[in-house]
């Protein structure tokens, strides 16, 4: 895929804030699925909606981008009010939902060219934007076949293609790499990194949590409908817990030593004897500078020393009791 994006549009004046929800509220009947959820995204930068599936987030999604009246509280879009001025909202920002929407009756050009036309491109644009996306997101060669024609990712890239075409300076992308291959998803990773470069605002959620890591800027995890943590990747890391010392000696007879070494530090040391594996809590480089000269003087063989810092995974486990990869809910945004 080409990095070339094009330049996103001048956002209207409201400081630095993009996107805003203000305690939004969403029930359906007796259920609630959204209960008062708050933060803001400054423009020109990334905020991950993460959570497990039915916590929310597309339902949160849904309310911002005017296809779902909050049932109270209030969001703005690029200055915008999503319930008084939905039709300004909706032309500073683009979606692209969980499941492509392309017209697979259609070829890929054909979809930009209707998507276009809807928002009043010139034909010589047009053309030229089509041109543009379609090589951006290796479709160029698939440009002029039926969409019913393409693979899953295909269209994926398609409707991403197509959200990108009017260059929305806010853009709201929900599960945006479902059905991407991993070297496709670095690459789409590359084109979103470009267009914050140019100043886009991107509120994206995912079950990818590496894709989190990757992007976000912030991170916004909500379960139950309640937001139950907010802050930059490496501060939901440093939540999760300290970092640790990991350490695998070449000799199991050489592990009561390298405990008794590692106990050195003041932490309490975690044996697996199968593996050959020491756990320590550490309190940074400073531990395992000292660590690593103490196995130096004392002669003990070792494969393996490093430090383990939480990663979002763990960040997951520990607000929400289990790994993202392992729920199985049924989404409440899906069955509304």
């Amino acid at each position: 895929m080409s990095s070339q994006i094009a330049p996103a549009r001048e956002v209207p004046s409201t400081g630095e804030v993009a996107i805003e929800a203000v305690d939004l509220v969403k029930k359906f009947g007796d259920f609630t699925a959204v209960d008062g959820v708050s933060f803001t995204v400054p423009q020109g930068s990334v905020l991950g909606l993460l959570g497990p599936n039915g916590a929310g987030k597309t339902t949160t999604v849904r309310m911002m981008t005017t296809l779902s009246p909050p049932t109270s509280g209030s969001a703005r879009i690029a200055g915008y009010d999503v319930a008084t001025e939905p039709e300004m909202v909706r032309r500073s920002m683009g979606l692209t939902g969980q499941a492509a929407t392309v017209d697979e009756i259609l070829t890929g050009r054909e979809n930009i060219r209707m998507i276009g036309g809807l928002y009043g491109i010139g034909r010589r644009e047009l053309a030229r934007r089509a041109d543009q996306l379609l090589e951006q997101f290796s479709l160029a060669d698939a440009g002029n076949k039926q969409v019913k024609s393409y693979s899953g990712g295909m269209r994926r890239r398609l409707d991403l293609a197509v959200s990108l075409l009017a260059a929305p300076p806010v853009l709201f992308l929900d599960e945006p790499t479902t059905g991407l291959d991993p070297r496709s998803r670095s690459e789409l990773w590359d084109v979103l990194r470009s267009l914050v470069a140019e100043g886009t605002t991107l509120l994206l959620t995912t079950q990818y949590l590496e894709e989190a890591d990757q992007l976000a800027d912030d991170i916004v995890v909500i379960d139950k409908g309640r937001v139950i943590a907010h802050g930059t990747p490496q501060q939901l890391k440093e939540q999760a817990g300290a970092a640790s010392l990991v350490l695998t000696v070449s000799d199991a007879g050489d592990i009561p030593e390298a405990a008794a070494l590692l106990r050195k530090t003041g932490a309490e040391v975690f044996v697996d004897h199968g593996a050959r594996r020491l756990t320590s809590p550490a309190n940074g480089l400073g531990d395992l500078t000292r660590v690593v000269a103490w196995f130096d003087e004392s002669g003990i063989a070792i494969d393996d020393l490093g430090l383990a810092r939480p990663s979002l995974d763990d960040v997951f486990l520990s607000l929400t009791g289990h790994k993202a990869e392992d729920d199985t809910a049924i989404d409440e945004e899906k069955s509304a």
